[in-house]
């Protein structure tokens, strides 16, 4: 498998030097200025179990870290100074803020830091170079990052996806590792795609049935179970020939979506579509009425799953051994459109075997609606990258760490 051979932590010797950390700390936020507030900190929660080894391994930190897609500008918006905050609060002790990524706040941090000591970066997507397609532009951003420590460690899985110069190039600069947090979103994924203990499902969701046609199409033969929610359902109850109304729908996806409706068929997999759907005429929080997937009215859109399709997905969900949730089944940020997720997602806790909530939108629903990290067997910290992994794609993030 792509990831088998990364490095783990254990490889390397920590003590006395410094570590260039690649954290994923890409948190929401809201409110402006100096009073933005973190409203999920889960990934800055799962960044401490590696900084925690580092520490008591004898390594001082530096870490480098996004948030958003500045696009190589001074963003204050997307500055990681409440990151900063935050980390330290958690960890118990102070971390250090340099106010640029790469310049003289950066190297005066690292200057001074101490044995045990950690710095914080600014936001390494302020600098063009991070995400330039110029391969020779993020080998100098690298080449300076690494300037800054004695090793690599990489550990921010939600960006593993991108070819960027604090994920590929610096990695490879340095003697590199993985940490814990990466180390175990692989050990999930390989459990997903090698050896699942069945029955095996896959509950998708979302908006775009494009962002999921690559997952579909390689977990297929690996399935036992396939159910579909979100606003992809309606270019799948239009592929079946169905009124949708005024839903989202990807006509050009149409012809993919029947072919993989037919290939489920001759491999047997249950293909669980729903039978009723919650519309409302008009994209917003207000007028909801339940009606039969079979016919949506012509003025109506469908904005969730209804409750008959919420309970037969959750039955099938229950009789899993494995299950991988990604996307959200209807608009669970409007409290009429959100009983659907949050039916699937009380199942997903009642799983025996492995549950996993494939980050992104469905770990904010999850923490939305009210359910802790603790009830699932595991909550990705990266929708992206988790999919990725699983339509089989190689991740510069984890090549560079074999």
């Amino acid at each position: 498998m792509i990831s088998a051979a990364v490095k783990e932590l254990s490889s390397l010797d920590f003590r006395g030097k410094r570590v260039l950390l690649r954290c994923d700390l890409n948190v929401p936020l809201k409110g402006e200025g100096s009073d933005r507030v973190i409203t999920d900190d889960g990934r800055i929660r799962a960044s401490l179990p590696t900084i925690n080894a580092l520490l008591q391994g004898g390594a001082s930190i530096v870490i480098a870290a996004h948030l958003g897609r500045p696009k190589g500008e001074r963003n204050p918006e997307l500055s990681l100074a409440p990151i900063a905050k935050r980390l330290g609060e958690l960890l118990g002790k102070e971390v250090t803020f340099a106010t640029d990524t790469i310049g003289s706040s950066a190297d005066s941090a690292v200057a001074s830091l101490k044995s045990g000591g950690i710095v914080l970066l600014e936001n390494v997507r302020y600098e063009a170079a991070e995400t330039s397609k110029d391969g020779s532009e993020r080998e100098a951003m690298a080449k300076k990052l690494a300037s800054y420590a004695d090793v690599y460690v990489g550990d921010g899985f939600g960006a593993v996806h991108r070819k960027h110069a604090s994920v590929y190039e610096a990695a490879l600069s340095l003697p590199h590792a993985a940490g814990k947090l990466i180390a175990a979103e692989v050990d999930v994924l390989r459990r997903l795609t090698e050896s699942p203990e069945r029955p095996y499902g896959v509950v998708l969701g979302g908006a775009k049935v494009s962002d999921k046609i690559g997952v579909i199409t390689n977990l297929l033969d690996k399935v036992n179970m396939l159910a579909i929610g979100g606003g992809m359902l309606f270019t799948f109850l239009a592929a079946q020939g169905k009124e949708i109304g005024t839903s989202l729908v990807e006509a050009d996806s149409i012809p993919l979506v029947k072919d993989l409706l037919s290939r489920a068929e001759k491999l047997g997999v249950k293909v669980l579509l729903p039978t009723d759907i919650v519309v409302a005429p008009a994209f917003a929080n207000e007028s909801p009425s339940v009606v039969s997937s079979d016919s949506i009215p012509s003025n109506q859109m469908g904005l969730d799953i209804g409750p008959e399709s919420a309970r037969a997905f959750a039955a099938a969900i229950k009789e899993c051994k494995t299950v991988f949730w990604n996307g959200p089944m209807g608009v669970f940020e409007f409290s009429h459109f959100a009983a659907g997720t949050k039916v699937v997602a009380q199942a997903l806790t009642e799983v025996s075997g492995l549950s996993v909530v494939g980050g992104g939108d469905s770990a904010a629903a999850v923490r939305a609606l009210g359910f802790n990290d603790s009830q699932f067997g595991y909550i990705s910290t990266g929708g992206g990258a988790s999919l990725e992994y699983l339509e089989g794609k190689e991740l510069p993030g984890l090549t560079a760490l074999r």
